[in-house]
């Protein structure tokens, strides 16, 4: 199914109301981009979010982000330990923004609740919060990597 002019004309306004910088969507033979030079919205938000059926890619700001703490490889081998796992598609970050600390580290003590991330969807950045109580074992997800639906973030030795 094509999109005809006018479903083009009310996507772009729609676009430009919304405060999103892009969006592509593709349909079988049909594709289209539109891109906008807004500011980012800032939300915060706990609440898992089913993917959404229409593909939408969201441009993120060109910032150099600091590399992630890995843990050595054994850590992964452990089957005893929990993920906390994305509950949306989006960008997954480590800080609130490039000069604030990252929200955990490897070693750090989780508790349930408390914000581990942030996953940007569609210029609103989600603070993802845990679920679970543990100490940190492995970032799994390098910092301003795009992560997917249920995607684990964290591997967490439960206390």
């Amino acid at each position: 199914m094509l999109m005809d002019i006018k479903q083009i004309q009310e996507l772009i306004k729609f676009v430009s109301k919304s405060g999103v910088n892009e969006v592509s969507i593709e349909q079988e033979a049909f594709k289209i981009t539109i891109k906008t030079n807004q500011q980012p919205t800032y939300v915060t938000a706990s609440v898992p979010v089913a993917p959404a059926p229409i593909q939408a890619a969201v441009q993120q700001p060109a910032q150099q982000q600091p590399a992630v703490q890995q843990a050595s490889a054994p850590a992964a081998e452990n089957t005893n330990y929990l993920t906390i796992k994305s509950p949306m598609i989006g960008t997954f970050y480590l800080s609130a923004s490039p000069d604030k600390p990252a929200f955990i580290n490897v070693g750090d003590d989780v508790k349930a609740g408390q914000v581990v991330c942030i996953v940007e969807a569609m210029k609103l950045f989600n603070e993802i919060e845990s679920e679970i109580s543990g100490r940190v074992v492995k970032v799994l997800v390098d910092n301003a990597s795009p992560v997917e639906y249920d995607q684990p973030l964290f591997l967490v030795e439960p206390n």
